[in-house]
C-alpha cells in the first residue's frame, strides 16, 4: 500500500474521527482506523457503538489496507508542512514521509478490524444538514447522564408518516427539563418509528455536518441508524428501551403568560446565579404585573437581587428554577423575546420562542 495525500485532506478526515476512535480502550484496534486502498482510498473508524466511513482523496501508487493509530497520525499531519506519503512496510509497520520528516508507526492487520453494519436502504428520509444540526443544538443539552434511566441518555427521533412527507420530532429530556422540535422531512415510511440516538452519536453527527449545505439521507433498521452525507456514512447503534411519553409532560392549559426580552433575561440570570447554591443553582422569581424580581440566596456567601421588565398581567406569584437549566434553554432559543407559560408554583413551565410553535421547552420548577 502506497499513497500520497495533501496535508489538509488527511488532517480534515482524521479530525472527523478523533471523537469516535477509542483512546482508553482495552481493545487496541479501536484506537486505530482502517485505511483501504484500491481504485480509490477510504477509511473506517469505530468504537463499536458509533462508526464512520468515508472517502479519502489521494494519489494512489499501490493498493493495500492497514489499521493505523488514529491519534498519532493526526498529530503528525498537524505538525508537518507538506504533502504526506504513506507507505506500508513489513509486519504491519507504516512509514509516513513529509518533506524531510520521516515517521514509522506500528499498525495492525485489516483482519483485526471489527465488521461494520451494512446500510439498510429499504426506507430513507432526506433532511438538510443545516436543519438537522439545528435540531440537535436545540435538544441535546436536555439529555440525561444517568446510569439508571439509560433511555434518557439519548435523543428520541420520532418519525410519523403523513400523506406526502414525514413529520420528524426530536426530543431531549433528563426528567427535570425537556426540549422538543418538530419539522417536516422528505421521504416515505411504512409505519411510525421511534428510535433513541445516543448523545455521543448526536454530538459527533453535529460536528460532522457543521457548516455543510448538503442534504443528509437517514436510513433506519432495527438496531442502527445511518446518516449519509457526501459519501461519508455515520452509523450509530440505537439505545434499546422505551422512551417516556413526552406528550404527557407538556402542559397544555397554562393561564399565566410572561413575555421577556431573551438577552436581558439571560444576563440577569447569569448575574443572579453567581450567588446561588452550587448544588441546586436555585433562583427565586417574584412575578408581578410589568416586572420580575430575580433573587438568589446562599447563607454561606450572601445574596443577589435583580429586577427586569416583563409583559405580565397576572396575579403576584413566586416560583423557583434551576438557573443553569433555564440558561441552557434561553441559549438554545433564537428569538428576541421568549414566552413563559405557568400555572402553579410547582407545575411544569412551558418556554417558547416568540411566534414559533414548532420548538418548545419544559422546565420543572423548584421549591423556594
Amino acid at each position: 500500500m502506497k499513497l500520497k495525500i495533501q496535508k489538509e485532506e488527511i488532517q480534515n478526515v482524521l479530525q472527523n474521527i478523533q471523537g469516535i476512535v477509542d483512546k482508553k480502550t482495552t481493545m487496541p484496534i479501536l484506537s486505530h482506523f482502517l485505511l483501504k486502498v484500491d481504485k480509490t482510498a477510504s477509511l473506517m473508524a469505530t468504537d463499536l457503538d458509533i462508526a464512520l466511513r468515508g472517502p479519502l482523496e489521494a494519489e494512489i501508487i499501490d493498493k493495500g489496507s492497514l489499521c493505523i493509530p488514529a491519534r498519532k497520525l493526526f498529530e503528525i499531519a498537524k505538525e508537518v508542512e507538506g504533502d504526506i506519503l504513506l507507505e506500508a512496510q513489513e509486519n504491519n509497520w507504516i512509514r509516513v514521509t513529509s518533506g524531510k520528516s520521516t515517521f514509522k508507526l506500528m499498525g495492525l492487520p485489516e483482519s483485526d478490524f471489527p465488521a461494520l453494519p451494512e446500510v439498510n436502504k429499504s426506507e430513507e428520509l432526506i433532511i438538510s444538514a443545516e436543519k438537522l444540526g439545528g435540531m440537535i443544538e436545540k435538544t441535546v443539552y436536555a439529555t440525561g447522564e444517568s446510569d439508571t434511566r439509560y433511555t434518557l441518555n439519548g435523543l428520541l427521533l420520532h418519525f410519523t408518516p403523513r400523506k406526502k412527507n414525514v413529520e420528524f420530532r426530536m426530543v431531549g429530556t433528563d426528567g427535570h427539563r425537556l426540549s422538543l422540535i418538530t419539522i417536516t422531512v422528505e421521504g416515505k415510511l411504512s409505519e411510525e418509528k421511534k428510535i433513541i440516538l445516543p448523545k455521543k452519536a448526536a454530538l459527533e453527527l453535529k460536528k460532522l455536518i457543521e457548516g455543510s449545505a448538503e442534504d443528509i439521507t437517514i436510513y433506519i433498521d432495527k438496531n442502527h441508524v445511518f446518516f449519509s452525507i457526501g459519501g461519508v456514512v455515520l452509523t450509530s447503534r440505537l439505545i434499546e428501551g422505551t422512551y417516556p411519553n413526552y406528550d404527557q409532560v407538556i402542559p397544555k392549559n397554562n393561564e399565566k403568560k410572561v413575555v421577556i426580552n431573551k438577552t436581558e433575561f439571560l444576563r440577569a440570570l447569569r448575574r443572579t446565579s453567581i450567588m446561588s447554591r452550587e448544588r441546586t443553582h436555585a433562583v427565586r422569581f417574584d412575578l408581578e404585573p410589568g416586572k420580575i424580581t430575580l433573587i438568589s440566596m446562599n447563607p454561606d456567601i450572601g445574596e443577589a437581587r435583580e429586577e427586569i421588565a416583563a409583559q405580565y398581567k397576572g396575579e403576584q406569584m413566586t416560583v423557583g428554577y434551576n438557573a443553569r437549566y433555564l440558561m441552557d434553554i434561553l441559549q438554545a432559543m433564537g428569538s428576541e423575546s421568549v414566552l413563559m407559560e405557568l400555572q402553579e408554583p410547582l407545575s411544569p413551565t412551558l418556554v417558547l420562542e416568540e411566534n414559533n410553535k414548532d420548538y418548545l421547552c419544559v422546565i420543572m420548577p423548584m421549591r423556594t
